[in-house]
């Protein structure tokens, strides 16, 4: 990895990825037939990206009983311990509605409602990824939506892997399909014959996913289009080379596009950490990703004093920050921008990604500056209450009324006033 002064730190952002002409008519085309063909498009479009001929693309009890006989018992009860650890942590974000009587006798408060119904998408085919059921589908059950739609995209013989389909059963849902890709988002925005339509669609995909929840966004909600992941670490001369390196590589080994970066005020540790990097990159069975990850978007970055190494990390907003530092609590208020913060050596970001109880799906390519962790909040809408009192109308009413024609809407004021003669 390179080594640089923080002086000539650029913030590593990379393209978003609004996908080629190309891929996005060919999105707008799926959608659109899935529209109009609903179950038969979904098939051609299965068989067509997938290799797998489906009569039924529902996954049913004897599918799921299965996928418990074909998974290690141990894992199970990994799986159903990090579950309890997620819905612990989500839990303790639930909101109430509430109200407030003014002296005038006016109400006003906030009324909070789950969603109706929420569309889960599960990336799928050759990998599995039981952890993005677990973070998507507990924050929903917990906030109390009643309908949680589970798509993923099956392998060629129509399968779909066991750890994922005892996630989904772990998590609560009951309604699963064996679809992928913009045909999914397609089906979850507009319904078929099969699927009726939800009203937020969440979770990962790949380009052509991406473009489809930004297509559907607005007839549906979306949770964010995801970028390729991130790791910063800000650390001082008392964090450990092996460890820091490790952590950098497990974000590299994602995505070719990932972004790796260290902060330090420890020019020993930065010399330290590239030379680890390159060590273990050469064990790495994910190396040829991860290599190219670390040349394109792996940097470190020397500090002066770590005042200056925290304003780069606050200008980096990352999607996962370490701080591995003497004292890293003491560093916690000047944080501002991050996804995830991670305090102290032990809190390795697989930790959070996996088992802690805190949500892994994050804002990326500096988006932290603005947004938060896919959280209960984002399964709950809220509707204001307002009862105004006579007395306060006849307050108030003329103000009102003032009000409105400022902005030459005479019905409005007429509306007020009819009720003061």
């Amino acid at each position: 990895m390179k080594i640089k002064r923080v002086s000539e730190f650029v913030s590593i952002k990379r393209t978003v990825e609004n996908g080629t002409d190309e891929q996005l008519l060919a999105v707008k085309a799926i959608i659109g037939n899935v529209k109009k063909d609903g179950d038969s498009a979904i098939r051609i479009y299965t068989q067509q990206f997938d290799g797998a001929s489906l009569e039924s693309f529902t996954v049913t009890v004897d599918e799921m009983a299965e996928a418990y006989g074909d998974i290690d018992k141990e894992m199970v009860l990994i799986m159903q311990e990090a579950a309890e650890n997620i819905r612990s942590y989500h839990q303790k974000q639930l909101r109430s509605s509430w109200m407030t009587t003014e002296e005038n006798g006016t109400i006003l408060g906030q009324k909070i409602t789950p969603l109706d119904s929420v569309g889960v998408y599960v990336p799928g085919g050759t990998a599995a990824y039981p952890s993005s059921v677990l973070m998507n589908v507990i924050p929903a059950k917990v906030a109390g939506v009643e309908r949680i739609v589970m798509v993923t995209p099956p392998n060629q013989n129509g399968k779909i892997p066991a750890a994922v389909l005892v996630a989904a059963h772990l998590a609560g849902v009951k309604e699963i399909y064996k679809i992928g890709g913009a045909q999914a988002i397609a089906a979850l925005a507009y319904g078929t014959e099969t699927i009726r339509p939800v009203d937020k669609i969440t979770g990962p995909g790949n380009i052509f996913v991406a473009l489809a929840k930004r297509e559907v966004y607005g007839d549906v909600d979306i949770d964010m289009i995801a970028g390729p992941s991130e790791i910063a670490i800000l650390a001082d001369d008392t964090a450990r080379a092996n460890e820091v390196a490790a952590d950098l590589l497990s974000q590299a080994e994602h995505d070719e596009r990932a972004s790796s970066v260290l902060v330090t005020t420890s020019e020993s540790l930065a010399q330290k950490v590239a030379a680890e990097v390159a060590k273990q990159l050469a064990e790495l069975p994910r190396k040829d990703i991860a290599v190219k990850a670390i040349a394109d978007f792996g940097a470190i970055y020397l500090a002066r004093d770590m005042n200056e190494a925290v304003k780069a990390v606050n200008e980096l907003a990352p999607e996962h920050l370490e701080v591995i530092t003497e004292n890293p609590m003491e560093l916690l208020g000047k944080i501002k921008h991050a996804g995830a913060i991670f305090i102290g050596r032990f809190s390795s970001e697989p930790v959070g990604d996996y088992f802690a109880g805190t949500n892994h799906v994050l804002p990326t390519n500096g988006t932290a500056r603005f947004s938060s962790p896919l959280s209960v909040e984002d399964f709950q809408k809220k509707s204001s209450i307002i009862m105004y009192s006579e007395a306060a109308l006849k307050e108030n009413g003329a103000k009102i009324a003032t009000f409105a024609r400022e902005e030459g809407l005479e019905a409005h004021a007429r509306a007020v006033e009819e009720r003061l003669k």
